[in-house]
């Protein structure tokens, strides 16, 4: 009899237990675009290069918490992360930002930059697209 009263306290504590919280998150996730960037012509084979991102804050509540990089072969995907605040005491911002990275060149081949540019009218992701090759010699 007691394993029994013991097993429906536990039962009826875990159907008590939600996972969900309704608690309001302070802040969530954004990625924004790249106005502009600068890139050399061309790399060399296993040199380090300074790429610079330029990105508009849309208000104070963001914080830029890094870069997006994706890398797919000799194809890099590039973007802004940032964290929003979630509160509508955010200042409008003009003014543009300036953040850069070093990349490693690990391949003779031409790299593919896709710069995130944001999105069109139907809500497809626009890319600009920079091909740099690479200096072997």
């Amino acid at each position: 009899m007691k394993k029994l009263v013991l097993f429906f306290v536990i039962l009826f504590s875990l159907i008590s237990c939600g996972l969900e919280d309704d608690t309001p998150q302070a802040y969530h996730f954004e990625i924004l675009p790249v106005e502009d960037f600068i890139v050399p012509d061309t790399f060399d084979y296993l040199n380090i290069h300074q790429i610079k991102l330029f990105y508009k804050k849309p208000n104070s509540c963001y914080d830029l918490s890094g870069i997006y990089f994706d890398k797919y072969l000799n194809e890099r995907t590039i973007a802004l992360q940032c964290v929003v605040l979630n509160s509508t005491n955010c200042d409008p911002y003009e003014e543009v930002y300036e953040v850069d990275f070093n990349f490693e060149v690990i391949s003779t081949e031409t790299y593919l930059f896709k710069f995130y540019k944001g999105k069109d009218a139907d809500g497809n992701n626009i890319f600009e697209e920079v091909e740099i090759p690479v200096n072997s010699d």
